[in-house]
């Protein structure tokens, strides 16, 4: 995964999961990507990378709270889960990359575990 492909990539993503409404790109530099796929206004993917410092940030939000996160960080992985967002997941699961795709799909899951819309 890197900045440069990352909108291309998550425009895919957005045609293929229609419950994704809108794409905004909130920054976006030679080296970095800061881009929201909106489910609801108050309900959203955020996901930022970083090429120049190998930081990868991918989080679901709703009501401005973080309800899911996989972030990599100086080169490691962690999660935090939906049943405690507040906290870091070091265990296997948690370190293991994950793609946007695979990120997304496990949003899928979260989304419908909670309910939401």
């Amino acid at each position: 995964m890197n900045a440069e492909h990352l909108p291309a990539t998550l425009g895919k993503e957005l045609k293929r999961r229609k419950y994704f409404v809108r794409m905004d790109i909130l920054d976006q530099t030679a080296s970095l990507v800061k881009i929201r796929l909106y489910v609801t206004p108050d309900l959203f993917v955020q996901i930022y990378r970083n090429d120049r410092y190998q930081t990868t940030n991918l989080v679901l939000i709703h009501n401005n709270q973080r309800l899911y996160a996989r972030d990599k960080l100086d080169g490691r992985w962690h999660r935090h889960t939906h049943l405690a967002p507040e906290e870091h997941d070091a265990s296997k699961e948690g370190q293991r990359p994950v793609e946007v795709s695979e990120f997304l799909d496990e949003v899928e899951k979260v989304i419908a575990a909670l309910d939401l819309p």
